[in-house]
C-alpha cells in the first residue's frame, strides 16, 4: 500500500495531465497559427520589397527612354517631360494591375507554401499528427492529400514501433520470470535440481532464443536486407518434405497430414529460397497442428494457377472469427487468450507473411468457425532470368 502523499500526488499529477490536455493543444494550435501567420507575413514582405525595386527600375528605365527619344527625334526638354509623364502613368498603371494579380496569386500560392513549410517543420520535430487543409489550387490540393496521407502513414508506423516494444517487453517477461523464479527456487533449496526443474528453465531460454531469432527475422524481412538464397525449388518435392518433418507430431496429435500435388504442378518450379519456403511451411503446419484436433485433418497441395503456383495449407480444425481474419498477420496478436499457444513466439504468420513478400508472392487465409482455416500462398512459376547472386 503506498503512501497518502505519494497517492494524492500520483492523483492530482493525473488530474493536471488530463485537465490541462485539451488546453495544451489549444495553446499548441493557437501558437502554430501564429507562426504560420508570421511566415506568411514574411514572405509578403519580401515580396512587396521586390515588386518595389522593380518599380524604381521601371521609372528609372522610362525616364532614361524618353530623353534618349527625345534627342533622337529633335524634341525639347518639354517633348521629354511629357513622354516621361506618359511612360510613368502606364507604369503606375500597369504595376497597379501586376500588383493585383500578383497579390491574387500570393494568396493562392504563397500562403498555402508557408503553411506547407510549417507543417513539415513540425513533422520534423515528430509531430506526425499535422494535417493540412486540403484547400487552394488543384496542385495544392493534390500536395496536401500527399501530405497527409504521408503523415498519416508515419504516424501509424510510430504506433507500430511503440506498439511492437510494449510486445517484445510483454512476451520477454514471462520467461525470464520463470527463469528468475526457478533459479531462485534451486539457490534457496526449494527445488531440486534435479532434470526436471533444469529441464524446464532450459525449455524458457529456448523459448527467448527462439523469440530474439524470429525478431531479427521479421526486423530484416520488412526493411528488405534479408538475404535469399535463390535457387530453382521443385515444389512437390519441399511439399514432400515438410510432411515427412511433420509426420510425427501429426501421428502423436493423432492428425491425418496428407499430400496432394496437382499432374500440371508436378513438374513446375519456383525461383526461390528452398529453406525460408520450407520456414513459412513450417510455420503454417504447426499453427495447424496447434489448433486441429485430434481425428482431424490437415491438407497440403499445389496447383497452378495462370502465371502462378499455388501451394495450400488447409485444416479441419477450430476456424478462425471472421472479425479477427484481418489481424492474423500481426505481430503476437492472438484471438483467443484462452487458446494455448505451446511455446509459440507469436510471430510464424507475420514471418511467413514477410518471407513471402520477399519472394514477390502473396499470402491469404479463409477460414470459418468451426469448419477448419485455408492458407494460400501464390508465387511465381518458372525459374528466375538472374541465377547469379543472393539477392536481398
Amino acid at each position: 500500500m503506498k503512501p497518502d502523499r505519494w497517492r494524492r500526488h500520483e492523483e492530482w499529477r493525473g488530474h493536471e495531465k488530463w485537465e490541462g490536455f485539451g488546453d495544451w493543444r489549444y495553446r499548441r494550435g493557437l501558437r502554430d497559427r501564429a507562426d504560420w501567420n508570421r511566415r506568411g507575413g514574411r514572405l509578403f514582405i519580401r515580396f512587396v520589397l521586390f515588386v518595389g525595386f522593380i518599380l524604381l527600375l521601371f521609372l528609372g528605365g522610362l525616364a532614361a527612354a524618353a530623353f534618349l527619344l527625345t534627342r533622337l527625334f529633335g524634341g525639347d526638354g518639354q517633348v521629354a517631360v511629357l513622354v516621361w509623364i506618359l511612360g510613368c502613368g502606364l507604369a503606375l498603371a500597369l504595376p497597379l494591375l501586376a500588383i493585383g494579380l500578383l497579390m491574387r496569386v500570393f494568396r493562392r500560392y504563397a500562403t498555402p507554401l508557408a503553411g506547407v513549410m510549417e507543417a513539415a517543420d513540425a513533422v520534423a520535430e515528430g509531430d506526425f499528427s499535422v494535417r493540412l487543409a486540403e484547400e487552394g489550387s488543384r496542385d495544392f490540393r493534390q500536395l496536401a492529400r500527399s501530405f497527409n496521407r504521408m503523415t498519416q502513414e508515419l504516424e501509424r508506423s510510430e504506433r507500430q514501433r511503440r506498439n511492437l516494444t510494449a510486445d517484445v517487453a510483454h512476451e520477454l517477461r514471462t520467461p525470464l520470470h520463470i527463469i528468475q523464479g526457478n533459479l531462485e527456487g534451486l539457490l534457496d533449496g526449494v527445488y531440486q535440481a534435479d532434470a526436471a526443474h533444469i529441464e524446464a528453465t532450459l525449455d524458457e531460454t529456448r523459448l527467448l532464443s527462439r523469440l530474439v531469432e524470429d525478431l531479427q527475422t521479421l526486423s530484416l524481412a520488412e526493411a528488405g536486407q534479408l538475404d535469399l538464397v535463390r535457387e530453382s525449388v521443385d515444389v512437390a518435392e519441399l511439399l514432400a518434405d515438410a510432411q515427412t518433418s511433420f509426420s510425427g507430431q501429426a501421428e502423436a496429435a493423432g492428425v491425418s497430414l496428407d499430400l496432394s500435388v496437382d499432374g500440371a504442378a508436378a513438374d513446375m518450379r519456383v525461383w526461390a529460397d528452398y529453406g525460408r519456403l520450407d520456414q513459412v511451411l513450417g510455420n503454417l503446419i504447426a499453427n495447424a497442428l496447434r489448433y486441429t484436433p485430434a481425428g482431424g485433418t490437415i491438407a497440403l497441395s499445389a496447383k497452378p494457377s495462370g502465371d502462378w503456383l499455388q501451394i495450400q495449407v488447409a485444416d479441419s480444425g477450430q476456424g478462425i472469427r471472421a472479425e479477427d481474419l484481418p489481424y492474423i498477420f500481426d505481430r503476437f496478436w492472438r484471438g483467443d487468450p484462452s487458446r494455448p499457444h505451446g511455446g509459440s513466439t507469436g510471430l510464424g504468420l507475420a514471418i511467413a507473411q514477410q518471407l513471402i513478400r520477399a519472394h514477390g508472392g502473396r499470402i491469404g487465409v479463409d477460414s470459418q468457425v468451426g469448419q477448419g482455416t485455408t492458407f494460400t500462398i501464390e508465387l511465381p512459376a518458372g525459374a528466375g532470368a538472374n541465377e547469379r547472386d543472393p539477392v536481398r
